[in-house]
């Protein structure tokens, strides 16, 4: 079980931000993540993705990037939850502000080594933003990142991993072959599954991809920031 702990952006703003370390007496790895929310906020699926690499040893950090517009915000999965978490994240959130916070939370975990930054759905589309204008990062993935088609003319500054859905009806195939061609250097998987497969509070949650994607993650991390 982690912890809330509050981090100051540049601007002055406050925010709070989850965090979670490896279990008492285990090894823990060099360097630290950030994991960035849904559109659902810092909810208990997000807690328990920073508890399972803080599981594998790394130091983590999920930053309440809402607490901008409203404080406190912890959606589900239902038709009233996904309209207002597209609201918050769409119609309210500045996306200027969002990277204000990542990078204090960037700062913040730099503190014990190298940063990896992993990102979901809406969290998928601010790694890839992460990874091209921010400092202090070694590595980002992004899971499922609706609109990163839309922000290829950006570069990254470090290595980017993508995992996308086949299924997803949100991404089309002809947007992750626009992210494939413009990034043919950064791995690039597509898995047989839906959006939000990761997510085990999800009617779309596969296990068999959710599995494959994290393997590929550590590996990942493990090669980047050890």
């Amino acid at each position: 079980m982690g912890q809330m702990q509050t981090l100051t952006s540049a601007d002055g703003h406050t925010f709070e931000a989850y965090e979670a370390a490896p279990p008492s007496g285990d090894a823990q790895r060099s360097g630290s993540l950030v994991v960035i929310q849904e559109i659902f906020g810092v909810n208990a699926h997000i807690r328990e993705v920073a508890d399972g690499f803080a599981a594998a040893g790394y130091r983590v950090l999920a930053p309440a990037l809402f607490d901008r517009v409203e404080r406190g915000i912890s959606l589900g999965y239902s038709g009233a939850d996904m309209m207002q978490g597209v609201e918050l994240a769409r119609g309210k959130l500045k996306r200027e502000d969002a990277l204000k916070d990542l990078q204090a939370t960037i700062e913040a975990a730099g503190s014990q080594g190298p940063v990896g930054i992993v990102g979901y759905c809406f969290g998928g589309l601010m790694s890839w933003l992460a990874a091209c204008q921010l400092s202090g990062l070694s590595c980002a993935v992004s899971y499922y990142g609706g609109g990163v088609a839309g922000e290829l003319g950006q570069k990254p500054t470090v290595p980017v991993m993508f995992h996308f859905a086949a299924e997803d009806a949100h991404i089309s195939q002809d947007d992750v072959a626009l992210v494939q061609k413009a990034q043919p250097e950064s791995p690039l998987f597509v898995y047989p599954a839906d959006h939000g497969f990761n997510c085990n509070h999800r009617a779309t949650y596969d296990a068999a991809a959710s599995e494959t994607a994290l393997g590929r993650t550590l590996d990942f991390f493990n090669d980047h920031l050890n």
